[in-house]
């Protein structure tokens, strides 16, 4: 029987932004869940740390970001501001800007897609059922991108999406011509999410990837709150940022 893939060891603790009687935005590490799942390995997760640290039993998330994913997390404080954030999400008045680093330099400095995404289906090259793709008969999803700088080969771009599908943004990067760095489902190798389910985040596959994850930051979340709109900002993660540093200026 083969061993069940071990993710890799997150490298960060979650630390909070910012704290309002209503809620607080932490930075979520990458390779932490935002909450605890059932699952064949043990993964830490920023909810239960959080509830330990503050002893606030009541804290839940609105939203989610992935495992891989790092950046700014809201966690309710009580069950009131939790539906209000239920409503801010469904009235779309959550807004959410990402940093991402893709392979490749588009000819445009800012560019809105407006591609429906959908199930890409198994066949051809494709052998993984999860996987989405700008299809005719997707459900209606749009993003903003904008080239924030460019270095040898690489992009790190901006994208903020007003609709929130299912691998929204990689997805869209990805039919682009824009793959995210470390993205084991769309990024420049198709194989690497089955190797990963087979072996976990070996060093092979790090080097493989560029990453030990995908390249996605939630760097910005913003919102109406009681009169006022919220702003929080979270730097680009450690890693993404020495991974970006290290490439070669542009001339």
């Amino acid at each position: 029987m083969t061993a069940p893939a071990q993710p890799a060891p997150p490298t960060e603790r979650p630390r909070v932004i910012m704290e309002h009687p209503d809620f607080y935005v932490v930075h979520k590490p990458a390779l932490w869940l935002t909450h605890p799942v059932r699952a064949r390995v043990e993964v830490p997760d920023l909810l239960t740390f959080m509830q330990r640290t503050t002893g606030e039993a009541a804290l839940a998330p609105p939203h989610r970001l992935d495992r891989e994913t790092s950046g700014a997390q809201i966690l309710t404080r009580d069950r009131e501001a939790a539906q209000r954030f239920f409503t801010l999400f469904k009235t779309h008045l959550v807004g959410k800007t990402y940093l991402a680093v893709v392979h490749g330099t588009p000819d445009w400095e800012r560019f809105t897609l407006d591609g429906p995404l959908g199930d890409l289906g198994l066949g051809g090259a494709n052998r993984i059922a999860i996987r989405q793709a700008v299809v005719p008969d997707g459900k209606p999803a749009v993003t903003d991108f904008r080239v924030v700088a460019r270095r040898a080969g690489h992009t790190l771009i901006e994208a903020y999406p007003r609709s929130g599908r299912l691998h929204q943004i990689r997805a869209h990067l990805s039919h682009l011509g824009l793959p995210m760095v470390g993205d084991k489902l769309y990024g420049r190798d198709p194989d690497v999410f089955l190797a990963f389910m087979e072996t976990g985040q070996t060093p092979e596959l790090t080097a493989r990837l560029g990453l030990a994850r995908q390249a996605l930051h939630a760097a910005r979340v913003a919102f109406p709150w009681a009169g006022t709109q919220v702003v929080a900002e979270v730097p680009l993660a450690p890693d993404l940022q020495a991974y970006w540093d290290a490439l070669p200026a542009t001339d």
